[in-house]
């Protein structure tokens, strides 16, 4: 039973270095875009989208392990004139925030804790079968993509996330649902 903890304990400890690299490449990265300015700049040439029923932002449940995933794809949701309707770091999380909220998106990662993202959207799809979910996932095999959308998934976002492709499969999914403000400010 000691040799199996202490097993499990290394594993852990790898496990866990091997996620603060990559939290510290992905934070670098950020840092790096933030000081050239590359994404501010990228993301200001988008019009807002808002709902087409009453005019106001589209609202957003962001749902992702990292934190900094999750504030990267606030800052680009914002530049699409979106809302924050809740945040989750686990599938658990994403579905009881998806009954709170009611968001009228859903961006969600496919490998997290607790309860991967593709499970999660299967059982809020089951539940609310108008969600409309968009899988954001640097886990870009063609089998989680076909198991996401036959699953309840809508579309699905490789990571990085480039906020013109985001952009673009937002309005697609919302469709007549959303419309695009030609406000002042906008340059597309």
């Amino acid at each position: 039973m000691h040799a199996g903890s202490e097993s499990r304990d290394r594993s852990e400890r790898r496990h866990s270095r091997r996620r603060g690299k990559v939290v510290a490449a992905k934070l670098s990265e950020m840092q790096t875009r933030s000081q050239t300015g590359e994404q501010e700049e990228t993301m200001e040439q988008f019009a807002p989208v808002k709902r087409s029923k009453d005019g106001q932002p589209v609202r957003y449940l962001v749902v992702d392990d990292s934190v900094f995933a999750r504030k990267n794809l606030v800052r680009i949701i914002e530049t699409f004139g979106g809302q924050l309707a809740g945040e989750a770091g686990d599938g658990a999380t994403a579905i009881t925030e998806y009954d709170r909220t009611n968001p009228d998106i859903v961006l969600m990662d496919i490998t997290m804790p607790q309860m991967e993202g593709i499970e999660a959207a299967e059982k809020i799809v089951r539940q609310h079968p108008e969600a409309r979910i968009v899988m954001v996932s640097s886990v870009g095999y063609q089998e989680n993509i076909v198991a996401a959308l036959q699953r309840g998934a809508r579309h699905f976002v490789q990571k990085p996330v480039k906020p013109e492709v985001l952009y673009e499969v937002i309005k697609y999914v919302l469709g007549e649902d959303a419309t695009v403000s030609n406000a002042a400010g906008a340059g597309a």
